[in-house]
């Protein structure tokens, strides 16, 4: 059946009719987006009951969405202008329409009528040819078999696993606008007894921002986990729905932006930008504390946010009672929420995390060096900068990633902790036996008697802890055992250390006889 093509005055006139019920019925964000730039490019009258209507959109991704979302939409309102069934193809290139000289003011339903007409006679004249070929088979997208131009059509590029894909990198770039780590979501989140809890609270807001636990506070030392969790928050709520506006900032970026806004008259919309929030989060609010300007902003933000239901999420060092300066309208309000004290990371935890951030680098650490860097290292903080380290050492150096380059990367730590000892193990093994009363050669020996054993660890210790020998030479000293049963022993008294008072003092009285033989 013939079809012929409506002039581009005719369909600019329609979809300028189309448009303004459209900007009715969507929000300004919605209409701007995907109606302004996706205009109506094309009219095709196929008979008196239907018309195929051409959206042209720059790019394939903005095809695929107004195809996906927008399509029933568009297509009633201009079957409801023009009285007839409208039937809408997609294609991607310049909005733009070849020039016609046509233009008309009449109503849609003119045009259509007066376009009826013309075709009728014109269809009397002569039938179409391969030169004449109808307008909608020049607008229509070619067969797959005959396309090629090198452009795949909309429908085989956005299938609903690569629009999902688009998604989520739609998710990552807003995600990045934000000022989010990509590294720190929920997968790279080690999970044990001391921050389980908090695991839990942040999940459930992530997953209802302002229905559950609002406020959510979470406070504890440096590295174990409080920012990270916030990021990984804020990575999720994105995810679910990138549409969502989430702020993020720290304290201080907090009440710079005010300080900023005061001096430059702008406050009204420094307020805009916080109240209007669906999702606040705020790392070290205890930064705030002491400054009556920024608590009595964030005081009236606090407020409308939690108003209108918007999700805040605020980190701290310490609980909202011992803020020193905080304001008790403030602290009444944090305490309010959820409050949850996350711990310092444990030993097995430490290690978790140090596997995690390592293969996330495509570092392979082996189990025993993991657990003893997790010995000697007591935040997560510091395992990033270890692992760092390593990484430098493998890429630049080209090291194997063994007990001699944990040993160098961890020296530093150690050595900051205390000054070197200049005995030699002699030294230390006469103190041990001296200091439990046996003997040198029963420490050295095979003996498993639980002194002789406490001794024994004792000893390889500090032999590594204050004269740094490698694993392999303190096993010489003692039986020649192999390196293992030393790096054993030593992880048993680091460990012990930690909450058994009398090792604690044995140690240091040790270390207090060994320094003073120290030449």
């Amino acid at each position: 059946m013939d079809t012929t093509a409506l002039p581009e005055a005719d369909v600019q006139t329609i979809w300028k009719h189309a448009c303004a019920a459209l900007q009715l019925e969507l929000s300004p964000a919605v209409y701007n987006t995907w109606i302004v730039s996706n205009p109506l490019t094309g009219l095709l009258v196929i008979n008196e009951q239907s018309v195929v209507g051409v959206i042209t959109s720059p790019t394939a991704f903005h095809s695929a969405n107004v195809q996906k979302n927008l399509s029933p939409r568009i297509a009633a309102t201009l079957s409801e202008i023009l009285a007839k069934q409208v039937i809408l193809e997609f294609k991607v290139g310049e909005p733009h329409l070849s020039t016609t000289t046509t233009s008309s003011s009449s109503t849609p339903q003119a045009i259509l009528q007066t376009q009826a007409t013309h075709t009728s006679l014109e269809s009397t004249k002569q039938p179409p040819t391969s030169e004449t070929a109808s307008p909608f088979e020049q607008f229509s997208p070619p067969p797959q078999s005959t396309n090629n131009s090198g452009s795949p059509r909309v429908e085989d590029l956005f299938s609903p696993a690569n629009i999902q894909s688009s998604s989520m990198d739609r998710a990552q770039v807003v995600s990045r606008q934000v000022g989010l780590r990509p590294d720190y979501a929920f997968t790279t989140f080690a999970v044990s007894t001391t921050n389980e809890m908090a695991h839990a609270a942040a999940t459930a807001v992530s997953n209802n921002p302002g229905g559950s636990y609002n406020p959510l506070f979470l406070y504890g030392g440096v590295g174990v986990g409080k920012t990270h969790l916030m990021h990984a928050i804020g990575h999720n709520i994105i995810k679910n729905n990138p549409n969502i506006k989430v702020l993020y900032c720290t304290g201080e970026e907090f009440t710079n932006e005010i300080v900023s806004s005061i001096q430059t008259k702008k406050t009204l919309r420094f307020k805009e930008k916080y109240r209007n929030a669906q999702v606040l989060l705020i790392d070290d609010i205890q930064f705030i504390a002491g400054k009556n300007a920024v608590q009595e902003e964030f005081f009236h933000t606090f407020n409308a946010l939690t108003k209108q239901a918007s999700q805040v999420v605020l980190t701290s060092d310490r609980p909202p009672h011992e803020i020193t300066l905080l304001e008790d309208r403030l602290r009444s309000r944090f305490e309010a929420g959820l409050m949850i004290d996350i711990q310092q990371p444990s030993f097995e935890l430490r290690t978790a995390i140090l596997l995690i951030k390592s293969a996330a680098l495509n570092i392979t650490i082996p189990m025993e060096l993991a657990q003893i860097i997790a010995s000697k290292v007591d935040s997560a903080r510091k395992i990033e900068g270890i692992i760092t380290s390593i990484r430098s050492e493998v890429e630049l150096k080209k090291r194997p990633i063994d007990i001699a380059l944990i040993d160098d990367v961890l020296r530093p730590e150690t050595e900051r902790k205390r000054p070197r000892l200049k005995v030699n193990p002699n030294d230390v093994l006469r103190a041990v036996a001296n200091h439990y009363h046996v003997k040198q050669a029963a420490i050295k020996g095979q003996r498993r008697v639980q002194n002789l054993v406490q001794a024994r660890h004792v000893a390889m210790y500090l032999l590594k802890e204050d004269l740094n020998l490698p694993y392999t030479e303190i096993g010489r000293w003692f039986s020649n055992r192999d390196h293992t049963s030393a790096m054993h022993a030593i992880r048993k008294i680091e460990s012990d250390l930690t909450k058994n008072e009398l090792l604690q003092r044995d140690v240091s009285a040790l270390r207090m006889s060994l320094t003073a033989v120290s030449r």
